[in-house]
């Protein structure tokens, strides 16, 4: 590759524009030498032709041949379908993107090359939008290595983006004064960072060998372990309340509870006193499964807080669990003289006024609420502790804002989270927490039984639950999310609704979807949770909902849609009270092997953590903690189930190069650059 003059700026790559400038900032690059970390996420094979005839699976493939003809599908949405012709036989094209001058240029074209998944439909074979090159003389030549595919943004097709990574390759490595930071003992038998960024972005015929991955890998997860560190340590050098606690009030507050402290409770809340008697902010992860007792220890550090003179605030990501912890706090500091606040979105007028300056007063003592407490009229008079329920629901940014509301310290931190965090996950996202882990539940928690049952027998089930609830119990069925449409959720759990009433009609039935109102979704489930209804028909919004000891049975439709984790934390919703609880996976028809093994694992592990790791394997670390939604853990080579050997390595190299500032602005520059605001904080 020949080398040429680098570029210093974006615009001075060839055929960047303004326009063009912007669609790379949105991915975070600023600088041409960025392009060289912005690395492909899969590879295409685009160096054989095949067929028509020879296809048999939905693979992409490479096809060669000419359009001979067209017409527009009628249809509120336009359509071209195209004829395409090969030696073999012929397929229609679809496209909803064309201009007539396009189809034009494609009809003229000597030939054309077709790459896109082939379907079969309507009795033939057919592909939807396939990338197309038209040839007005006798194709090139093949590509003789895998065409990468990189993460991109509107406005930044693949071609180019290849384009501009290639300009830059050409500069060479000297050009770009890439430093080898790793030092000889840690680099061993991996190759050096240029051959290693050439061979991801210049593949031979076959992947990427692995010691260039795990090259990469290892500076990428490095940079994020020491990004980490650097905020923890900014942290700590931070001011923080230092708060002892109150042996008095604690044994007031647990004389009125009806039942004890298991041991792994009492060993968490010995963890969490010894940080917050520290000058310095807590910053605390505590894991604990669905109905372990999180709540509960999260009270006890709320009352060392509080008896301090300090306000605490607690943050639920919805209205119906955050009154559910209004309720259960209320009762519980209420006797010991303590005033909690409510404070949401459906807080209005007046209401909103006198929360508003309670708060800001200090008389509001535990404040709890969602979203609204990031609000900037939100004001505390004196903030010591801040509790976060269900952390991976809440953006980086959010999170943030109610961390700066302390006035004059920074307050402590507890972030509460059902969904377990594998290991691995834990050694790279939340490397700035210490994690404290609630791994028994309380005596009297029931084991659920937990059955697979095909989505063609829902009428014997139906059946089954009148004979349970005879018994007194009460149901939960739950409608997952389709194609991420809340709308056709909603539809379809109106649907199983009026199913189940038509079926039991003597039965008393409820419906909850994520299109009601807020106050009319906290009627039904306040009716549910008082026993008025027997059947409470949901969409996935009460993975996260009320405490309902009474409920024993839980039905979930499709279950293949969800990941292990949010199943076993819907699971978690039953098997509170005394009653025998069960969990009806209602699983659809033409599952594939991997799917059903992933239902049997469910069906046979009652295990969170067991679960997660699976997850964590099978979905990837953006749909364990929730991070597909909130950006967090932008990992771009390195991926956990495959790199989590590296991690002893990678915590060991952090401690030592942490004091070195050079080393550590070079790789957080390479890695991290200007996406750090996505990164966890």
């Amino acid at each position: 590759m020949p080398h040429t003059r680098p570029p210093d700026r974006l615009d001075a790559l060839r055929g960047v524009g303004p326009k063009l400038t912007e669609a790379l900032h949105r991915l975070g690059i600023r600088h041409p030498k960025d392009l060289l970390f912005h690395l492909p996420s899969r590879y295409e094979d685009r160096t054989q032709l095949s067929t028509l005839a020879q296809l048999r699976t939905a693979s992409p493939v490479l096809l060669e041949g000419r359009i001979v003809g067209h017409h527009l599908a009628p249809g509120r949405r336009p359509q071209a379908v195209l004829a395409f012709q090969d030696l073999s036989g012929r397929a229609r094209i679809r496209l909803f993107h064309f201009s007539r001058a396009y189809l034009q240029t494609l009809e003229r074209a000597v030939a054309v090359r077709v790459f896109g998944e082939p379907r079969w439909a309507q009795g033939g074979i057919e592909f939807i939008h396939p990338e197309i090159q038209a040839f007005r003389d006798s194709p090139p030549e093949l590509d003789d290595s895998l065409t990468p595919v990189y993460p991109t943004t509107e406005g930044l097709t693949q071609p180019r983006l290849r384009d501009l990574i290639v300009q830059v390759l050409a500069a060479g490595p000297d050009a770009w004064a890439l430093e080898e930071l790793l030092s000889e003992s840690h680099r061993n038998t991996r190759p050096p960072l240029w051959d290693a960024l050439l061979a991801l972005h210049c593949p031979a015929r076959h992947t990427p060998s692995t010691p260039c991955v795990e090259r990469l890998a290892l500076e990428e997860l490095l940079a994020h372990r020491l990004l980490l560190m650097e905020r923890r340590q900014r942290l700590r050098a931070a001011q923080a309340p230092a708060c002892t606690a109150s042996p008095a009030a604690r044994r007031e507050l647990l004389s009125r509870l009806p039942f004890s402290l298991t041991a792994a409770q009492q060993r968490v809340i010995a963890e969490i006193d010894a940080d917050l008697a520290q000058p310095e902010p807590m910053m605390r992860l505590l894991q604990g499964d669905v109905g372990s007792g999180k709540t509960l220890v999260a009270a006890m550090a709320a009352l060392t807080v509080l008896r301090q003179g300090h306000q605490v605030a607690l943050m639920a990501p919805t209205e119906l669990l955050a009154e559910q912890h209004v309720r259960e706090f209320t009762q519980w500091f209420t006797p010991l003289g303590i005033a909690v606040q409510w404070l949401a979105g459906s807080v209005k007028g007046r209401s909103r006024q006198h929360t508003l300056e309670v708060i800001a007063s200090g008389q509001a003592q535990m404040v709890i609420g969602t979203h609204a407490l990031f609000q900037e009229q939100v004001v505390f008079a004196k903030l010591g502790l801040v509790i976060i329920d269900e952390q991976h629901r809440f953006g980086v940014a959010q999170r943030l804002q109610l961390h700066e509301k302390g006035v004059g310290t920074v307050p402590h931190q507890l972030i509460m989270t059902a969904t377990p965090i594998p290991r691995t996950l834990a050694m790279t996202q939340f490397a700035d927490l210490d994690v404290s882990v609630i791994d028994t539940l309380p005596p009297g928690r029931t084991p659920i039984d937990t059955r697979l049952v095909a989505q063609a027998r829902d009428q014997d089930v139906m059946t089954r639950l009148d004979a349970q609830l005879n018994d007194g119990g009460q149901v939960y069925w739950v409608c997952t999310l389709i194609e991420e449409s809340e709308q056709l959720a909603a539809e379809a759990a109106q649907t199983r609704a009026q199913k189940l009433s038509e079926h039991l009609p003597h039965r008393r039935i409820g419906l909850v979807h994520g299109r009601m109102r807020s106050e009319d979704k906290a009627t039904v489930m306040q009716a549910f949770a008082e026993g008025v209804l027997d059947i409470l028909v949901a969409t996935t919004v009460i993975e996260v909902g009320v405490n309902v000891p009474n409920a024993n049975i839980m039905v979930i439709e499709n279950p293949e849609r969800l990941g292990l984790a949010q199943l076993h934390q819907l699971r978690g919703r039953v098997g509170r009270g005394r009653r025998e609880s069960y969990c009806i996976l209602l699983y659809g028809s033409e599952l594939g092997r991997e799917t059903m093994d992933r239902l049997t694992l469910i069906r046979d592990t009652l295990d969170g953590f067991a679960l997660a790791e699976a997850d964590l394997r099978l979905r990837g670390p953006g749909e364990v903690s929730g991070t597909r939604q909130t950006g967090e853990l932008m990992l771009r080579v390195a991926r956990l189930d495959l790199h989590s050997h590296l991690l002893e390595e990678v915590a060991d190299l952090a401690h030592s190069l942490a004091a070195d500032e050079h080393i550590k602005t070079q790789l957080l520059d390479r890695w991290i650059g200007h996406r750090e605001s996505f990164a966890h904080v």
